[in-house]
């Protein structure tokens, strides 16, 4: 794709804005608060793109999160997500209006539709980002403008990867939910919503809904204000029940390290890092969780962080706030004890 025609015109950040049953997802208000960030370093213009049944007041709300102006396509055929018109519907907008980047959250839905636009319109795309920003490259001794940096941990978490995609003029990117942070504008722009109507395409119904059952998760670690979480490190199960005692204690939430989950110590929708859930707690106690890369990525963010490892060379301690050597069997039930005491 050339950027003909997108000279004269400030460049465009899109989020596209997911939505099931009429609500829309967490991640992508989050995108449009970095999405904003993106196009004031840009000088240029954030635009949602929303796409359901009955979804105006969808559109509306994307401007307290940032938007200059949202693309609006709603139909009874577009009440649930599917692949092929949804993709069809962003491929000719793309195509038509040159954006120079577009921000999908890393859901299933995302995931689907992402790298369908992104082969159909021969842009960059890479996933799961934890990090976004803009800046000028020299690359081959050829400066290109403007460029987005898409950053992520890569080779299994050894080396966090600045990921360009110069040779092409869209960039796109997926981020999982609770990476960004939210924020609503206390003067949002006025609401500039252009309804773009839905053409049917005899293809659009080769799927079709017969029926649906969604079960929502009963685990909530974005809202936890405290999270106790237990890594490998603490060997056993019968070890790792010690986080349950310290979480039911200071009536925190449990979590743990994907080696915990790899090992069946907890299940996986209480896994944090790069490949489970993004939190912010106001403490956060990491007990026997080395803190690779895919780890931090998940939980640096926290207020404060307390860390319980028997290797003083781990490199959670480099992001702990206060860090404690030593024997989770034996430091644990201390803290307990301790707990329990000064609440008497």
């Amino acid at each position: 794709m050339s950027n003909n025609g997108t000279k004269n015109k400030p460049s465009e950040v899109w989020v596209f804005i997911e939505q099931r049953e009429g609500k829309p997802a967490d991640v992508s208000f989050e995108l449009l608060s970095k999405g904003r960030k993106l196009a004031d370093n840009m000088n240029g213009l954030l635009k949602a793109v929303v796409i359901g049944d009955d979804v105006s007041g969808i559109a509306k709300e994307s401007f307290r999160f940032g938007a200059n102006e949202a693309y609006l396509i709603q139909h009874p055929d577009l009440k649930h997500y599917r692949t092929i018109p949804y993709s069809r519907i962003l491929n000719e907008l793309i195509e038509k209006e040159n954006p120079r980047i577009v921000l999908f959250g890393a859901t299933v839905i995302g995931r689907d539709l992402a790298p369908r636009v992104a082969s159909h319109t021969k842009s960059g795309l890479t996933a799961d980002c934890t990090d976004l920003r803009i800046a000028d490259i020299t690359y081959l001794n050829k400066d290109y403008k403007e460029l987005l940096l898409q950053i992520r941990p890569a080779f299994g978490g050894n080396i966090v990867a600045t990921i360009i995609t110069p040779d092409v003029y869209v960039q796109m990117a997926t981020v999982r939910e609770g990476v960004m942070e939210m924020h609503q504008l206390e003067n949002p722009f006025k609401v500039k919503i252009t309804e773009i109507p839905y053409i049917p395409n005899e293809i659009d119904n080769l799927v079709t809904f017969i029926e649906q059952y969604r079960e929502e998760s009963k685990i909530n670690l974005k809202a936890a204000p405290i999270i106790v979480a237990g890594g490998y490190g603490l060997g056993t199960r019968e070890n790792f029940n010690l986080i349950f005692e310290l979480a039911h204690t200071l009536g925190a939430e449990v979590a743990g390290s994907r080696a915990a989950v790899d090992a069946g110590f907890i299940p996986h929708e209480r896994q944090v890092g790069q490949t489970g859930v993004t939190v912010r707690p106001k403490l956060y106690i990491a007990v026997g969780i080395s803190g690779a890369i895919q780890h931090r990525a998940g939980m640096q963010e926290a207020n404060k962080i307390i860390a319980i490892n028997s290797d003083p060379d781990a490199p959670i301690f480099d992001i702990a706030h206060y860090g404690i050597v030593g024997d989770a069997a034996v430091i644990i039930p201390s803290f307990i004890e301790t707990y329990k005491s000064k609440l008497k």
